[in-house]
């Protein structure tokens, strides 16, 4: 964990400073004093780029989405939810990067939605945010979403409305690329997520209530010994505040879920003896950082929010909320825990991975941890992306600095002061190269999360991502190329912070 206060600087924070330190060119605000005229998702401009996506002889894939109540079933307790084509996750989309995709999407919750297509850069006017850059879906009506693929990754998408990511209305989209011959026997896409919606009462709704009305600082008692509590001492129930300061989330989720299944009840990953698997993780969480590792396996790191880095032999990687991590398992023979602690926090999820020449049933009983999760831990700014995948266009012209602010006392959140309804965009021209400073002035962690477009990390070809965990007293600069105009959110990946407030607007402007 980095140092925070005083003259502690994490290896992060002295990286990403000394990049921006570099440039010297700090600017004092995110934005102009002076107000330009903003390109909409309407503007002429936004066609033009999805104009210039197209590929010759691309394919199309036309799919039909509903969202809509389900009943989900955790090991023997079924409750009542929402998700997309009545599963959770939803059904996944499988496409080739340069193909054209339809979705046509009928809403059948109670409430109003969107979907926002995670960690894909595309069209402005598709990317699912109410009121900025389309209008809300409401009850029984539909709409259709139409936009050529860019990048080849794992990716997933949900709603931009409301707490109902905190449900199970999410799922993931993967986009092949034509370039890239696999190097693995068999895959899997497993969707970590914390869960409380419809167990004991809990909804997100109440949750969030709670996080506000107690400050965020709150304890409701229960049994000692309950699921997720702290045995002979009392516990937070179910969708109740954190009681301590920890640096990694707010809420104590009763259940940790791998592909919609709880622990009781482990998703099995078949693969061939001698195989090499591809492990697509995704963090569909709302407030839970995990800690990922494969008991008595070593994995390689290969992607990173889709895009391929330099391989990375580790023991554990660590995923905040919005984040996908690519990784190649080679196991020995047997059944393995794959096994998702939350960081700061009770509570883990749990696959099993089985080759097939193996007669166990299940994994061995892994306890609170793996030993593996306390050997080396994957670093993301140590990576380096692929030749092909590294950020073109040479140094940041100027720099834009982004203070995440607030606090657990008021549970007010925002970004240089703001919440978002009463922030200042951050300006911007199409072809310029920008680099965002991330400072966070917080005892939080924040996953930021920018839509429509990637950055790179910092260093020389800085890994590609979408998503950045920023520690709390901590600065990451990233540099952004603004190639898809538009109106695009910066937002904190805590579905509860954006809630809040935290959150901002990149605006493309003339």
């Amino acid at each position: 964990m980095p140092v925070t206060g005083g003259s502690g600087w994490s290896r992060r924070r002295f990286l990403v400073a000394s990049g921006a330190s570099a440039l010297g060119v700090l600017a004092a605000g995110c934005g102009s004093d002076r107000q330009r005229e903003a390109i909409k998702a309407t503007d002429p401009a936004v066609a033009r780029r999805e104009k210039q996506r197209r590929i010759a002889g691309a394919g199309r894939k036309v799919v039909d989405l509903v969202a809509g109540s389900v009943s989900l079933d955790l090991a023997g307790r079924v409750v009542q939810t929402v998700g997309y084509g009545g599963t959770v996750p939803g059904p996944e989309i499988r496409v080739r990067a340069g193909d054209e995709l339809e979705v046509r999407f009928r809403n059948e919750l109670s409430t109003p939605t969107t979907i926002h297509w995670h960690g894909l850069a595309i069209r402005n006017d598709m990317d699912g945010v109410p009121a900025m850059t389309q209008p809300r879906i409401e009850p029984g009506k539909s709409f259709t979403y139409r936009f050529i693929v860019p990048d080849a990754g794992t990716h997933w998408f949900h709603p931009h409305m409301g707490l109902d990511l905190d449900r199970g209305l999410y799922a993931p989209i993967v986009v092949e690329s034509p370039d890239e011959s696999a190097d693995h026997d068999t895959e899997a896409i497993l969707v970590l997520d914390d869960w409380l919606d419809g167990i004991d009462g809990a909804t997100p709704e109440r949750t969030y209530r709670n996080l506000v009305d107690q400050g965020g600082m709150g304890r409701m008692n229960g049994g000692a010994g309950a699921p997720g509590g702290m045995g002979g001492m009392g516990h937070e129930m179910r969708g109740s505040v954190v009681e301590s300061m920890t640096d990694f989330g707010d809420v104590v989720y009763p259940l940790h879920l791998v592909n919609g299944r709880p622990p009781a009840d482990p998703l099995t990953v078949a693969t061939p003896a001698g195989g090499r698997v591809r492990l697509r993780l995704v963090n569909a969480g709302s407030d839970t950082v995990y800690r990922v590792a494969v008991g008595g396996q070593t994995m390689t790191v290969t992607h990173l929010d889709g895009f391929p880095i330099e391989p990375v032999e580790t023991d554990a990687v660590r995923l905040s909320m919005g984040e996908r991590v690519d990784v190649i398992v080679q196991p020995s023979s047997g059944a393995w825990p794959i096994h998702a602690v939350a960081e700061g926090k009770d509570g883990s999820a749990l696959a099993v991975l089985r080759t097939s020449d193996s007669e166990a049933t299940a994994a061995p009983n892994v306890g609170d941890r793996l030993a593996e999760h306390d050997r080396r831990l994957f670093d993301d700014t140590t990576a380096k992306a692929t030749e092909s995948a590294a950020l073109k266009g040479g140094r940041p012209s100027r720099s834009i600095k982004l203070a995440l602010t607030g606090g657990m006392m008021s549970y007010a959140w925002g970004i240089n002061g703001r919440a978002f309804g009463k922030h200042k965009p951050v300006e911007i021209e199409e072809g310029e190269r920008v680099q965002l400073v991330l400072r966070n002035e917080t005892m939080m962690v924040h996953p930021m999360h920018l839509h429509g477009h990637t950055f790179a990390l910092p260093g020389e070809r800085g890994a590609r991502k979408d998503t950045v965990l920023v520690h709390p007293g901590t600065i990451v600069s990233v540099d952004l190329l603004a190639d898809n105009p538009g109106q695009w959110m910066l937002h904190c990946h805590n579905t509860y912070h954006l809630e809040a407030g935290m959150a901002t607007e990149l605006s493309y402007v003339q």
